[in-house]
C-alpha cells in the first residue's frame, strides 16, 4: 500500500479535472479524495497498490484534455486506511 499527496498547478480548475480524476480512482481501485482550492489548485489523495497509485500520479501530470497542468507536486504520506474516493 502506498499513499500520495498531490497538488496540481496550472489551469486545472474548470475543466473536469476532479470528475476526470474521480473516474480513474475509482476504476483503478485507488481510495481517497480530490478538491479545488482556493488558490486555484487541485489538491488530492491517493491510497492504494503502488503502481495504481503511480497510474494517479501520472494522470495529474497530464490532467484532461481541456487542462493546462504547469506543475505537480507530490508528497509520500502514511496511508490512512481510506475507502471509496469522494470529491471535496
Amino acid at each position: 500500500m502506498k499513499g500520495v499527496r498531490v497538488v496540481v498547478h496550472g489551469r486545472v480548475q474548470g475543466v473536469f479535472f476532479r470528475d476526470t480524476v474521480s473516474t480513474e480512482a475509482e476504476r483503478a481501485g485507488v481510495a481517497g479524495w480530490v478538491r479545488n482550492c482556493d488558490d486555484g489548485t487541485v489538491e488530492a489523495r491517493f491510497e492504494g497498490e503502488n503502481a495504481a497509485v503511480d497510474l494517479l500520479v501520472e494522470l495529474c501530470r497530464r490532467g484532461p484534455e481541456s487542462a493546462s497542468v504547469e506543475r505537480v507536486n507530490t508528497e509520500d504520506v502514511e496511508p490512512e486506511g481510506l475507502s471509496g474516493f469522494s470529491q471535496h
